[in-house]
């Protein structure tokens, strides 16, 4: 039987079209003349579209819904300062490996090169913040080059991609057939390697694994945890990855990022083994680069990563694994555990350092406010599945020492430190998962950043908490400036709103808290 003749369909409902046959349910958009006829063909399908009131906001709700599925979040946002306002979400996404897809307006092809009304060249613009930026000339290839957007933001190390639409493209019509959903390519260990692994750990006196990156799931969690436990194999998370393995885990040791405890970084320094699975290792985790030698670490290196292109690019490993962590995780059980290891005792000793390190009730600070208790009261109330979200700033030092991940899929943070991300992304948690508890935090001047975004959050009706550190100041900055040039204060004071009654004018609840023993009630 002959293959049914593609009915002609408008450059906007192929585009449309493609996200449904991708499994797309959530948009995230400041809508723009640019692209009319796309925001016209999303009516008559079952995406639901999130209106957003700036697009960086868009871009880091994208971001967010990227990091907690897997699949590719996808933002809509119109030329010029539409896209430029964007870019702190395409930054985040490249850093942080998230796979995202950005659909931009863009002027007619026939007034190209003339400086149009808010015509930028996308392939230069985001040409190296992106991991793709296109732009597509013809609707006939709309499927083609969707496709393609999908495999290059989730395959390899997963990063964000920029398609541009010319507005006359997108009235265009064409008959031609959807593009098939598209799954991460994946790349399993290959033959030897777990072997060559299994007798590197059988010769190590103090191994260490960090895990980080992406491309993980609840099932590759499970997996490197009951290895990790079978092995007695002392484990650090990644900044901001500290999802990665439940902080009640005999072997969790605490995380590499900023502030971290000394003990951590002792016997890091101190290992003869390092298993890197998923991370890169980069500036925070590697305390500005000086863990490990460069490019020959000193200590014998079993570097895991998707992306054959990290492999080496910093540390050359001595054994590279090209392999997700779900496809690496998956091998695990195939390790014979030694009946003793040697290290055993030391793991437990830096559990229960661990445990000390991020016991809230030992740290105290001056005032009638003490974030410690406001940290342990959260551990006690959280259900273990609450996503935490934060954006940059002194004031997430308290998440990330303090806070106990238990489950995978509740952390959303940026490792690019952009400031303003966390209510973005706790809105587009909450759109991605209603019924999941979500806390942000934020300080004053990170809340100030993307704050209007709390107005999304009352318009879709989504209960989010967020967490005010209210400081009156550029606290990261001020404390570096007060290091580096003491008494001299420059450009760090803020002076602040209401956040309360801010909050009311949305239509949403404030509270102002001032006393420790206050917070339990207003929470």
């Amino acid at each position: 039987m002959a293959a049914q003749t593609p009915k002609a369909r408008t450059g906007g409902q192929l585009i449309v079209d493609q996200l449904v046959a991708q499994g797309v349910d959530q948009v995230f958009t400041v809508p723009g003349e640019s692209f009319l006829a796309v925001l016209d063909a999303l009516v008559d399908v079952n995406i639901e579209v999130t209106v957003c009131r700036q697009e960086g906001g868009a871009a880091m709700m994208a971001d967010a819904h990227g990091k907690l599925s897997g699949r590719p979040g996808v933002c809509m946002v119109t030329r010029g300062p539409g896209a430029s306002n964007a870019m702190a979400g395409i930054h985040i996404a490249k850093q942080d490996s998230t796979p995202v897809i950005m659909f931009v307006g863009q002027i007619e092809r026939g007034m190209r090169e003339r400086e149009a009304f808010q015509e930028m060249d996308y392939r230069a613009v985001f040409g190296q913040a992106a991991k793709w930026a296109t732009e597509i000339d013809d609707a006939a290839r709309i499927p083609e080059v969707v496709s393609r957007a999908f495999h290059v933001a989730m395959s390899g190390r997963p990063g964000p991609v920029v398609i541009a639409l010319p507005e006359d493209m997108l009235v265009q019509s064409a008959a031609v057939a959807n593009a098939p959903r598209v799954e991460p390519i994946d790349s399993a260990p290959a033959r030897g390697q777990m072997q060559a692994l299994a007798e590197a750990l059988s010769k190590a006196k103090s191994p260490v694994a960090i895990v980080g990156g992406a491309r993980w799931n609840a099932q590759a969690v499970a997996s490197f945890s009951a290895f990790a436990q079978r092995f007695s194999l002392p484990v650090a998370a990644s900044f901001r990855r500290q999802m990665l393995i439940d902080h009640e885990h005999p072997c969790y040791i605490g995380d590499l990022g900023l502030g971290s405890n000394p003990e951590l970084i002792k016997r890091l320094k101190e290992a003869d083994l390092l298993l890197l699975v998923g991370g890169r290792l980069s500036e925070i985790p590697s305390q500005s680069y000086t863990l490990l030698d460069i490019p020959v670490p000193e200590q014998q290196l079993v570097h895991v990563h998707p992306d054959a292109n990290e492999l080496g690019r910093v540390y050359v490993p001595t054994l590279a694994i090209q392999a997700s962590p779900i496809a690496f995780a998956a091998e695990l059980d195939s390790l014979p555990a030694p009946a003793k290891p040697v290290w055993a005792a030391e793991t437990q000793r830096l559990h229960q350092s661990y445990l000390q390190w991020s016991d809230a009730s030992e740290v105290t600070v001056p005032g009638e406010l003490q974030m410690s208790g406001v940290m342990a009261h959260l551990q006690t109330v959280l259900a273990p599945n609450a996503i935490i979200t934060n954006g940059a700033g002194n004031y997430a030092t308290w998440v990330h020492r303090f806070h106990r991940f238990r489950q995978f899929g509740t952390q959303l943070a940026p490792t690019s430190g952009s400031m303003g991300y966390g209510l973005p992304a706790a809105v587009g948690a909450k759109r991605c998962q209603p019924e999941t508890p979500v806390v942000c935090f934020a300080g004053d001047g990170c809340f100030m950043m993307h704050g209007q975004e709390f107005a999304t959050a009352v318009q879709y009706n989504l209960p989010i908490i967020v967490l005010i550190v209210d400081n009156g100041m550029y606290g990261t900055i001020r404390m570096h400036q007060e290091k580096n040039y003491p008494g001299r204060v420059s450009a760090t004071h803020l002076q602040n709103p209401d956040f309360a009654a801010y909050a009311k004018a949305f239509g949403g609840y404030g509270e102002r808290v001032e006393k420790t023993a206050d917070f339990p009630a207003a929470f």
